[in-house]
Parts: structure tokens; sequence; C-alpha cells
């Protein structure tokens, strides 16, 4: 794999980052409505996924990836890992990294992104 094909503006870590961003808004959403996409359990719910939004995101390179933001039918869904209206994508790796300077292991964070997000990382 070349540099190129890494880090370009449809690179493999451009990919990536905007599939992480998706489960995780997908998680939130699951969070939100109290079931899992496709669950009978959201029958007759009175709220319920109503497609997606797409949204450019503004990385911390300044460079863009847009990610398919799901929505709800009441509107009420608020994401937190991508505000409503917010444009730039919070320093994520920042955080990520500030968890292991306090002293989280690897495995910490890799526990607290499952718990908060339902995302599994390596």
């Amino acid at each position: 794999m070349t540099k190129d094909e890494l880090i370009s503006s449809e690179g493999l870590l451009r990919q990536l980052t905007s599939r992480f961003y998706e489960r995780v808004l997908e998680a939130e959403m699951d969070e939100h409505l109290g079931y899992r996409k496709h669950d009978n359990a959201g029958d007759n719910s009175g709220n319920s996924r109503n497609g997606y939004t797409d949204k450019t995101v503004i990385m911390d390179d300044n460079s863009t990836t847009n990610i398919h933001v799901p929505r709800d039918r009441n509107s009420t869904f608020e994401p937190i890992i991508i505000p409503k209206h917010e444009k730039r994508s919070p320093l994520f790796n920042d955080q990520i990294i500030s968890m292991y300077s306090y002293g989280m292991s690897c495995r910490d964070i890799q526990r607290h992104l499952q718990e908060v997000y339902g995302v599994n990382v390596s």
C-alpha cells in the first residue's frame, strides 16, 4: 500500500474514519430509540429510524469526509460524537491519547469505547 492510498482524500484512513463515525452514530441511535436496527421491539414504538442525512465533517487536518447521520421520525435524536450543526470532528484521537496519559491501559480504553459507543477497536 502506498502513502497516497493510505492518506489521500479517498484513502483507507479517511474511509475508516467515516465508517467509525457512522458506527458510533448508529450505536447512539440504538441507545436513543432503545432497540437495535431491524429489531421488532421498535414496531409501533412511536419513534423509529427515518433514513439518513449526509454530512460533511472537517477533520483535524482541515480535510473533509462525508458521513451518513441517522435520523428518527420525531427528530429528537441528538448525536453526541458529532453534534447537530457541528462541522468539525471532535479531537477524538486527542481524547484517546489523554486517557492513555492518565494511566488507562489499552484494554481499559477498548472497554470504555465498547461500553460508551458499542464499538470494538483494536
